[in-house]
């Protein structure tokens, strides 16, 4: 399975360079992209080398590179961009490989979702809620996509999305549900017209609007988590520091005096906050 350069051909790795001339055989999303991709790294394959393996003819094709692995042929699989098998034909050609008792082995490369990912600042190593949900690409239907949408919202990650320029205002109509949180997206990624912006989820009809050239390419989304509530990060903040020098009792009343919160909410989080910090609160009189 070979990572293939996502735009820019120079993010091809060595490996995957001698990988790709030493196969056999490759099967590829689009025979005529990839013969054009070989011939600019001076690759040249025959086109009885190079199988059609697409959304398709996956299942059919598979057998046929069944076949020719147990005849001790080298295959190798790629997309038209990326890594094969994410989004992409492949995840079935691997099933069938591996089902059948062959070896599969990973090539590693560009990717657009950890590209976008490493610019956008939204997975926080060592948070409780770090990490990301990879999506792909939501459904096609309006209901099923805003449904789709609302179960990746309503958890604390961040989530990534891919998208064709042709749905992006219908994915835009649907992000803007998520009002206020941020999103990132990214725009013909390490191309020459490559576009990377962060704003607020209901912001990108409009960006996608101020530009004719923006409903060009193909686009990666990073949906950011859901930031806490301001309200709460307040209150825990002056908790924090009331009970640094305080007994709890009354560092929950000058908290609800100073915020006009519920005092027995305060005193809720105010357990919780000592609980975080190793202490034993005693209950209130």
């Amino acid at each position: 399975m070979v990572a293939t350069p996502i735009g820019n051909l120079a993010d091809i790795s060595l490996r995957a360079l001698h990988v790709l001339a030493l196969a056999d055989h490759i099967a590829c999303e689009d025979t005529r992209h990839t013969r054009m991709l070989l011939r600019a790294y001076g690759i040249d394959k025959s086109s009885a080398q190079l199988l059609a393996l697409h959304q398709h003819n996956e299942a059919q094709a598979a057998h046929s590179v069944v076949d020719l692995l147990r005849q001790g042929a080298r295959v190798a699989c790629v997309s038209d961009a990326g890594t094969p098998g994410i989004s992409d034909p492949g995840a079935r050609l691997v099933a069938q490989v591996r089902a059948e008792g062959l070896r599969v082995l990973p090539l590693p490369g560009a990717s657009s979702v950890t590209a976008l990912l490493s610019a956008a600042g939204a997975v926080q190593g060592g948070e409780s809620d770090s990490g990301f949900i990879f999506a792909g690409f939501l459904p096609s239907k309006t209901g099923e996509r805003a449904q789709a949408l609302a179960a990746l919202s309503a958890q604390s990650r961040a989530f990534v999305l891919l998208e064709a320029p042709h749905r992006m205002q219908a994915l835009a109509q649907a992000l803007a549900s998520l009002g206020a949180r941020t999103l990132t997206v990214g725009r013909e990624l390490s191309k020459q017209f490559e576009e990377i912006a962060s704003m607020r989820a209901d912001a990108l009809s409009d960006w996608l609007g101020a530009d004719s050239m923006r409903l060009r390419g193909e686009f990666t989304l990073v949906v950011h988590a859901p930031d806490a509530p301001l309200e709460q990060a307040q209150d825990d903040r002056v908790l924090r520091l009331l009970l640094a020098e305080l007994p709890l009792k009354t560092a929950v009343k000058l908290a609800a005096d100073i915020s006009g919160e519920s005092r027995n909410a305060l005193y809720e989080r105010a357990l919780a906050l000592k609980q975080q910090g190793g202490g034993e609160p005693k209950a209130p009189a």
